[in-house]
């Protein structure tokens, strides 16, 4: 058996049972609609059906099987390097209404992991964010210094469980990890038990805002509901404007068995080397046996090789855990606030009953878990102290990162013009399992020659905004730079925000 069918991808899809759901077949009434069934579409959709509202989950593919079945599944409150940032731009009491949001929602995943009984491999433990250069040790300390004042059992260390020294790290005791498809699988069956309704294979295409919203998909069907919740990770309706505020980022994963001996006992990231996360879970039931879980080398997609980020990637874990084979390997993309904080609330200012879950920079466990909760608080009319804190439509905080925001749009714009003056290479050249984007009858065509030899055409115009989508050799998949909308080798939409394939082309 060769190398490439050896290493297998996501390690959640492949040891989580597979459900299924029909897709929308006729017109629907229900309180809420919750568009996307991630982590934050689920937990808000759980929350609302135990608050007795009837609920309807719409999702484009399967339940749990996107971003989130990708994910590294930490459960934590410490994300990276935050809490010194949020105090110099939010302030102490912004600090700790994000390290106590970030805090309940750990415990509050526990309870419910423990009511229902799910055996999802919920662990506990320590989180750091440490540093090999010894340069970085005053920033360390400065952010523990910040965390512990913002709520959070953090310190300042120089050891950890790591086989290499580091500098200095920021510990925060008391954390978690967990299996995350098995967790929301027992979700999604609660929800149903509660009566609500999950439709997969069903796209939402557009939006009518009013009382009732209405929503048109991809079957014909509509739905008709007092709220509406847009949780697609992206949010695929432009009309807030939140692409403007979010710049996608993709993460490489590799993945393989090691001894249990030499378990690190702890969650790692380090802000060097392009990012590293480590981490390690059960394995396969073999109590002898972990599963180290490396991420790293985050890049914009549709930007360079992918295949050179995970022979980096590989090499990295293979050089600090030796022995290791990799088994799995796969691809986790989020998206970042030019501000920091997530944006969970109303969709837009003149938003009465829809609202968006979206920009968790990559910690969307505890940031989902957090935004069900925060948004079934809202529809259902409770209070909840960090509303404002996560709000979409602030104003100060954003302009306060104006450039961050400038910097995120003048990236857009030179991929907007400057994709289209890339040289054109000779559809002839292609490879098999290679696609470029060429010249054809004076359009950009998106071309991929399959293992047998045959050509795919499509456009090479992203169906959301119109930017140029690049070919990752990786993943086989066309991905668009300016806004992480990916297609299938035949255009077929994987990931939005776009919610259209790439047209058909000849060529």
């Amino acid at each position: 058996m060769s190398e490439k069918q050896q290493v297998r991808g996501s390690y959640w899809l492949e040891t989580a049972p597979e459900g299924h759901h029909p897709a929308l077949a006729e017109d629907l009434d229900v309180d809420v609609a919750v568009i996307g069934a991630g982590i934050a579409g689920l937990c808000t959709a759980w929350e609302l059906a135990r608050a007795g509202r009837s609920v309807a989950v719409l999702e484009a593919g399967r339940v749990a099987a996107g971003v989130t079945g990708h994910t590294t599944a930490k459960v934590t409150a410490q994300h990276s390097l935050v809490y010194d940032r949020l105090r110099r731009t939010r302030g102490p009491e912004g600090a700790r209404l994000y390290a106590r949001s970030q805090s309940e929602a750990i415990e509050h995943a526990a309870r419910v992991a423990a009511e229902l009984g799910v055996d999802c491999d919920w662990e506990t433990r320590s989180a750091y964010t440490y540093a090999s250069d010894p340069r970085r040790v005053e920033e360390l300390r400065a952010e523990a210094r910040a965390a512990a004042e913002a709520g959070l059992p953090a310190s300042f260390v120089t050891e950890t469980g790591l086989p290499f020294e580091v500098a200095g790290a920021v510990r925060v005791t008391g954390q978690a990890q967990f299996h995350p498809r098995k967790y929301l699988l027992a979700l999604a069956a609660d929800l149903a038990g509660h009566g609500g309704r999950i439709f997969e294979d069903t796209t939402v295409l557009g939006m009518e805002e009013g009382e009732p919203c209405r929503l048109s998909t991809s079957t014909g069907a509509a739905v008709r509901a007092r709220d509406v919740v847009v949780a697609t990770h992206y949010p695929i309706f432009d009309r807030a404007l939140l692409f403007t505020r979010l710049t996608p980022k993709r993460e490489l994963v590799v993945a393989g068995p090691l001894p249990a001996g030499q378990d690190p006992d702890g969650m790692y990231i380090t802000p060097d080397e392009n990012t590293r996360s480590v981490r390690t879970a059960p394995y396969d039931g073999d109590g002898d046996r972990r599963l180290l879980i490396v991420t790293g080398e985050h890049f914009t997609p549709g930007t360079g090789d992918t295949r050179d980020r995970f022979e980096r990637l590989t090499s990295w874990a293979t050089g600090h855990f030796p022995g290791l084979r990799v088994t799995h390997r796969w691809a986790t993309q989020d998206n970042t606030p030019t501000d920091t904080v997530p944006m969970v609330g109303p969709l837009h200012p003149g938003a009465r009953h829809s609202y968006v879950a979206t920009g968790f920079g990559g910690w969307g466990m505890t940031g989902g878990i957090m935004a069900g909760r925060l948004l079934a608080a809202q529809i259902t009319g409770e209070e909840c102290e960090w509303s404002g804190l996560y709000d979409p439509r602030r104003v100060k905080p954003a302009v306060r990162e104006a450039p961050s925001f400038l910097k995120t749009q003048a990236k857009v714009a030179g991929h907007f013009v400057g994709d289209r003056l890339r040289p054109s290479p000779p559809v002839e050249s292609l490879p098999p399992g290679e696609g470029a984007v060429v010249r054809a009858g004076g359009h950009r065509v998106a071309v991929y020659r399959d293992d047998d030899g045959a050509l795919h055409a499509v456009s090479a115009r992203c169906t959301h905004l119109g930017c140029l989508v690049d070919f990752n050799a990786a993943e086989r998949a066309w991905e668009c730079p300016c806004h992480g909308s990916r297609f299938d080798t035949d255009g077929k939409v994987i990931q939005g925000p776009a919610t259209k394939p790439l047209d058909k082309r000849d060529i």
